[in-house]
């Protein structure tokens, strides 16, 4: 190798970057202190913003194609080096690739439980998680926050930061949306696209736009998940109590059916029956059943031993129990 060939090594002519990674966000070219040659070319691909920094200032930035880097297609570098005429000489600046391209399943979740204010509950406690995706839309300021001194970046370093904001902006997300946290599971796509305005204002600081924000799940705390579940239970005990008092109503008329001496004399006693029915479907207030017949009573018995399994499992207080036991024990 001759000494011009030698000379000519030490410049730089073609400038790309081809990422053969999925998680890179900033590239640095590699110069290796190496100069630009004038008029070397710059290959942006699709996804891709190339910038050009001197000394700490960002000078041009280069959308997806081919560029010729001369004085002609560089005002903004040479007027920071204060280039007043045409320059042939090779050139030094630092060139940084960012990754514009869509990425996605980005995590984010609360470490710790995060205090919301709840229309029902007052103030609850919280777990939540779910994904995210995200692009840079600001190159120099995406630069700016993120690249400092390292040669590139990934996204791991970025999401860390996002997920930061998200799990500080949740609870007040939450409380702006005004959604109880009993109805949360069946308005996760509504309150994410309630959330995304609240995170978008702190994105836009370092030039991300947030695309699809998913939560797909939230945890409440253990003393609300029981409540819940006794108020399931009594609903349910309730159900079965209202469709025993409907079985009985029709068992009595059957009898006054199959007695027709009786039906006059006992028409107002159906029509009390009818009525009672009828308000059963509003309030499931049990039925006094029919006397001497055992297989009610085993329904009731039956009853009576489900009222002691919730006490016994904490969900019925003393004072409820004994209430529901007194209603049962005077229909037998």
């Amino acid at each position: 190798m001759g000494f011009f060939d030698f000379i000519k090594n030490e410049f730089i002519e073609v400038i790309d970057w081809v990422d053969d990674t999925t998680d890179t966000v900033i590239y640095k070219f590699p110069d290796k202190g190496n100069k630009i040659m004038n008029g070397a070319q710059l290959t942006v691909r699709e996804s891709q913003v190339a910038v050009l920094m001197n000394e700490g200032e960002f000078g041009d930035a280069y959308p997806p194609g081919r560029h010729e880097l001369s004085t002609q297609n560089m005002p903004v570098t040479t007027t920071l080096k204060s280039w007043k005429y045409l320059f042939d000489s090779p050139f030094k600046v630092d060139v940084f690739f960012v990754s514009t391209r869509q990425f996605t399943n980005l995590k984010w979740g609360t470490s710790n439980p995060v205090i919301v204010r709840d229309p029902q509950f007052q103030q609850v406690r919280l777990r939540s998680f779910g994904t995210y995706t995200m692009r840079v839309t600001d190159p120099r300021k995406f630069i700016r926050e993120f690249a400092g001194t390292h040669p590139w970046v990934r996204i791991e370093t970025v999401s860390e930061q996002l997920r930061n904001v998200i799990v500080s902006k949740l609870s007040e997300g939450l409380a702006e949306a005004g959604i109880s946290i009993l109805d949360l599971a069946a308005n996760f796509t509504e309150l994410g696209e309630k959330l995304k305005p609240v995170f978008q204002q702190e994105f836009d600081a370092w030039g991300i736009e947030l695309g699809q924000f998913y939560i797909e799940n939230v945890t409440l705390p253990e003393e609300v998940e029981k409540i819940l579940d006794k108020t399931t239970q009594l609903n349910m005990l309730a159900d079965k109590l209202n469709q025993f008092n409907q079985m009985q109503g029709g068992i009595a008329l059957e009898n006054l059916s199959d007695n027709p001496g009786a039906a006059g004399a006992a028409g107002m006693g159906a029509g009390v029956i009818l009525t009672n029915m009828l308000q059963q479907q509003q309030q499931p207030v049990p039925q006094q059943p029919a006397a001497g017949d055992a297989s009610n009573k085993q329904q009731l018995l039956d009853l009576l031993k489900q009222l002691g399994e919730l006490k016994a499992q904490g969900i019925l207080t003393e004072e409820e129990f004994n209430q529901k036991k007194a209603e049962i024990l005077a229909r037998l």
